[in-house]
């Protein structure tokens, strides 16, 4: 699937996890889509910072994985819509704790604690 697939001998779960909905973009782009059915361009204005193709290319992994459904409609223009799947809503939960842990814990506050 994907090059940035992480090796994982051990078969651990967080390993396999973390390679599926790791890095910058997959978790931010599946708390986005929630539980909606949204386009790409409205995807692209609540991301502002993520290009196009880095965009694109992060829907067809999750779509890849089974994440995200895409939908496209043969009109014109052409629109694509994506939604989670039931997989990509199993992981709302997980993504909303992240979340809270984010809320209340700040760089600063990380930073204090470890020195």
């Amino acid at each position: 699937m994907s090059s940035k697939f992480i090796d994982n001998p051990l078969n651990c779960p967080v390993t396999r996890t973390i390679s599926i909905i790791g890095g910058k973009w997959k978790p931010i782009i599946l708390n986005c889509i929630g539980d909606r059915t949204i386009r790409f361009g409205k995807l692209n204005q609540i991301i502002p910072s993520i290009s196009n193709k880095v965009l694109s290319g992060e829907l067809r992994e999750l779509e890849q994985y089974g994440l995200i459904q895409r939908i496209e409609f043969t009109e014109m223009p052409p629109r694509v819509e994506y939604s989670l799947t039931d997989a990509g809503k199993s992981l709302l939960p997980l993504l909303h704790e992240l979340a809270n842990w984010g809320s209340t814990h700040t760089a600063k506050k990380i930073i204090k604690e470890f020195t």
